[in-house]
C-alpha cells in the first residue's frame, strides 16, 4: 500500500537535470519495502493506479462560426455596431480639422511641440507585496549546481545560518538535490553570480533536509515563520531556480495543509513529510527553496510535485498547481539537529504496520515482533492486530499518513492513539522515542 498520492504521483521538484539529461526526468520508482520494517515505508507513485481525469474539452460548436445559426436579434446589434464605428470615424475627421484651424499656421507648418519627459518612476514595493517580499528575500536565496554519479542536476536553497564559524554560511536545502554528490561536487551561486564550493554538513533522507555550509559572509539569513499558523487561503510566495532559472518568482496561496506526501525510492530513501500544498508554480529545480509567507518568512521547503498522467517512465510534466512543502517548524528542527550532530532523530511508536490491511483505520501487523519489545508502544499497552483509528483525534486511513503525523513531532511528546482491538474501542496515550 503506497502513501496516499494523487493518481499521477508525486514528483521531486529539485535537482532539474544538467547535461546529458533529460530536463523533466523524474526519481527513479521502487517497490514498496515488506510490512516487516519497524516503518512501514510507503512508495510513490502507487503502480497502476488511474490518473486524474483530464478536463472536458471545450466544444467549439457552441459557439457560432461562419454560416452557424445566430441568436434572434444579432443583425441589430451589427448595425448598431457598425454605426458606432462610422460615427467614432466622422467625429475623429471633425476633431482633426478643428486642431489644424486652431495651430495651423498660413503656410501649413506648425510650432516646435515640448514634449514633456516622464518622470523617473520608482522601484521601490511595498513590503508585503510580492516585489517587496521577492526584494527582500532573493539575495538569500541560492542555486545549487550538483555533480554526482548519476550526472549533474541543479536545485535551489536560502540561507540558514550566517554564523558557521570562519566568515561561513550554513545554506538549507532538500536532501534529493545534493544526494550522490561527489566531494566538491556541490557548487552553490549566489543571487549576484559569486560562486563557491559547498560542504555537505549532514542530511536526511526521510525528512529530505540536507545542510550545506559555504565560504561567504555579508549575508541575511532568511527568518523563519509559524507553519503552525498557516491556514489555507494565505498568500505565499516561492522562490528558486526552476530548470536552473535562478531567481525565480512565483506567487500562490496556501491551498491545503497537513497532507501526507510519501515521495523518493522506497526503504531508507523514501521521504515522509506533513506537507503544506501550494498552487504556486514549483518545477524542476525549485528543490529547496523557500516557500515564503506575506512577512518574508520561510514558512516551508519545497520539495514535491503532483505528476500528471502521461509522466510515467520517470518523465515529469513541471507544475499543475499542486506542489508541496516541508513544514518550517519540521525544516527548523532537523536542520539544527544536523548542524548539531550531522543526523536527524526521528520519533518513533516501535510497531509494524500491514501494508496489505483494507478495513477502516491502519492495522498493527498480527504477528509475533510487531510491536517491539520494550518499545513506547509496547509499554503504552499496543498489540499484534491492534487497529488505530487515529492520532489525537485525526483519523488516519493509510499507514503513510500515521507515519508522517508521528514524524512531524518530536521524541518525548505524547499522542493519543483511538485503538480498536476485539470491536471494542479505546484511548491509548503512547510517549513517543526517538529512533536508533
Amino acid at each position: 500500500m503506497s502513501a496516499p498520492s494523487p493518481p499521477g504521483g508525486w514528483d521531486r521538484p529539485g535537482d532539474a537535470p544538467g547535461d546529458g539529461r533529460d530536463p523533466w526526468s523524474g526519481p527513479p520508482t521502487a517497490p514498496p519495502p515488506s510490512a516487516e520494517q519497524v516503518w512501514w515505508r510507503p512508495e510513490g507513485p502507487p503502480p497502476g493506479h488511474d490518473a486524474f481525469p483530464p478536463h472536458a474539452p471545450v466544444d467549439p460548436g457552441t459557439a457560432p462560426g461562419p454560416g452557424g445559426h445566430r441568436r434572434a436579434g444579432a443583425p441589430a446589434r451589427r448595425i448598431v455596431v457598425g454605426s458606432g464605428v462610422l460615427l467614432l470615424g466622422v467625429v475623429g475627421g471633425f476633431a482633426g480639422g478643428l486642431l489644424q484651424d486652431e495651430v495651423g499656421d498660413s503656410d501649413g507648418t506648425y510650432p516646435a511641440v515640448a514634449i514633456a519627459s516622464p518622470s523617473a518612476g520608482s522601484t521601490e514595493r511595498p513590503a508585503g507585496s510580492v516585489a517587496g517580499i521577492a526584494a527582500a528575500a532573493l539575495p538569500s536565496v541560492v542555486a545549487l549546481q550538483v555533480q554526482g554519479q548519476e550526472g549533474t542536476g541543479t536545485g535551489s536553497g536560502f540561507v540558514l545560518d550566517t554564523s558557521a564559524g570562519g566568515g561561513g554560511t550554513f545554506v538549507l536545502t532538500n536532501n534529493h538535490v545534493v544526494a550522490g554528490a561527489y566531494d566538491d561536487g556541490v557548487t552553490v551561486v549566489f543571487q549576484d553570480g559569486a560562486q563557491a564550493v559547498g560542504e555537505l554538513v549532514g542530511a536526511d533522507a526521510s525528512y529530505d533536509l540536507a545542510v550545506v555550509r559555504v565560504e561567504r559572509g555579508g549575508l541575511r539569513a532568511l527568518p523563519f515563520g509559524d507553519s503552525a499558523a498557516v491556514v489555507v487561503g494565505d498568500p505565499v510566495v516561492a522562490v528558486g531556480a526552476p530548470l536552473g532559472l535562478q531567481g525565480t518568482v512565483t506567487e500562490g496561496i496556501v491551498s491545503a495543509l497537513n497532507r501526507p506526501v510519501s515521495a523518493g525510492e522506497s526503504g531508507p530513501d523514501a521521504s515522509y513529510i506533513q506537507a503544506i500544498q501550494t498552487d504556486a508554480a514549483i518545477n524542476p529545480g525549485n528543490s529547496g527553496g523557500p516557500l515564503l509567507n506575506a512577512a518574508g518568512e520561510v514558512i516551508g521547503i519545497n520539495s514535491a510535485i503532483a505528476a500528471l498522467p502521461g509522466a510515467g517512465g520517470g518523465q515529469t510534466t513541471g507544475s499543475i498547481g499542486l506542489g508541496f512543502s516541508i513544514p518550517s517548524e519540521q525544516a527548523r528542527r532537523t536542520a539544527e539537529q544536523l548542524i548539531r550532530t550531522g543526523r536527524a532523530v526521528h520519533p518513533i511508536i516501535g510497531v509494524s504496520l500491514d501494508s496489505s490491511y483494507t478495513g477502516e483505520g491502519v492495522q498493527i501487523l498480527d504477528s509475533p515482533g510487531a510491536v517491539n519489545p520494550g518499545g513506547p508502544g509496547e509499554r503504552a499497552g499496543l498489540q499484534p492486530g491492534d487497529v488505530v483509528l487515529a492520532i489525537d483525534g485525526r483519523p488516519v486511513t493509510e499507514p503513510a499518513e500515521l507515519i508522517v503525523d508521528i514524524r512531524a513531532r518530536e521524541p518525548g511528546e505524547q499522542v493519543t492513539l483511538t485503538v480498536r482491538r476485539d470491536g471494542r474501542t479505546t484511548e491509548v496515550p503512547v510517549t513517543l522515542e526517538a529512533d536508533g
